[in-house]
């Protein structure tokens, strides 16, 4: 068996360890507030991985370190790259391969699409930026690097533009309002799909330095959240979508420039993490039921 390190707590974080410790690695959780712990096999060490020698010495000896930590949205530009860098520092120091949570952000609004994974990198917005350059420093490591992107998620415990704008309206059988086109498809990505995706790359034999995506499904928001109603027994709800102005209004500063991706259709092209790591998508009422978990 072998040793891993995953960096952060959140729901990807916590259900990595949680699969790489039932396979009966030896697992390290580390975060700054890593909270209660009763997962097999998994051991709970506080760290900020900002500190490349403290995560260093917590990692000694890893096969591979999973960065699964996240900074506050609104300041990616700015806290991600501590992190980032931190965690490539200890993966250096210890000669652990490094495997990377990402997004698809970084392909910018006039990607190509469906996106493939082997797609050059052109961001058009802040935090698409703010990933590129975190994958840039990843894969100029002195160890093998892979990055996981996913789409918008679903799941329990995600915080995701689905989960803060429209779910608390869906659960109240209030009028839900959300962003873009309601009626272009989209892709959504669950949680425990990620992680998946995330432990089978920890075992990919072939060339490192690239990228894979998590298999995904379809549906536009309108009808996700149509179906989020009917699984909750509310009425369908009336649904509109916010005007920028709206956005601005209410402070959803952030959402605003990342809103192309909700504008044309999110097509996500996954065949090659199918085919190579034996993960495929979970079906969209498997993810809908775990994000409402608290609430049936």
């Amino acid at each position: 068996m072998s040793f891993y390190v995953v960096v952060g707590v959140g729901p990807v974080g916590r259900e990595t360890a949680r699969l790489l410790g039932e396979q009966g690695h030896d697992v390290v959780l580390t975060s700054r507030s890593v909270g209660s712990n009763a997962l097999q096999n998994v051991r709970t060490i506080q760290a900020d991985a900002t500190d490349a020698s403290e995560l260093s010495r917590i990692c000694r000896g890893a096969d591979a370190i999973f960065m699964c930590a996240m900074a506050a949205y609104h300041r990616w530009p700015t806290d991600f790259f501590p992190i980032i860098d931190g965690t490539v520092r200890a993966a250096e120091a210890v000669g652990a391969k490094l495997i990377v949570l990402g997004n698809l952000y970084g392909y910018g609004e006039n990607a190509d699409s469906p996106l493939r994974s082997d797609l050059s990198l052109d961001p058009t917005s802040r935090k698409g930026t703010a990933r590129t350059i975190m994958w840039q420093r990843a894969v100029r490591a002195d160890v093998p690097a892979i990055e996981i992107r996913s789409s918008d998620y679903l799941g329990h415990g995600a915080i995701s533009y689905f989960s803060l704008v429209a779910l608390p309206s869906i659960i109240e059988g209030k009028p839900t309002a959300f962003i873009g086109d309601l009626d272009v498809t989209h892709a959504w990505t669950f949680t425990k799909d990620v992680a998946s995706t995330l432990v089978a790359a920890a075992h990919y034999k072939d060339e490192w330095d690239r990228a894979f995506h998590v298999p995904s499904q379809y549906a536009s928001p309108r009808e996700l959240i149509q179906k989020t109603a009917v699984m909750l027994g509310q009425e369908v709800p009336a649904i509109r979508s916010y005007s920028v102005a709206e956005m601005e209004a209410l402070g959803m500063h952030e959402l605003i420039e990342m809103s192309y991706l909700f504008e044309s259709p999110l097509l996500v092209d996954a065949s090659d993490t199918e085919a190579l790591l034996g993960v495929k998508a979970s079906s969209l009422e498997e993810m809908i039921t775990d994000t409402l978990r608290d609430h049936l």
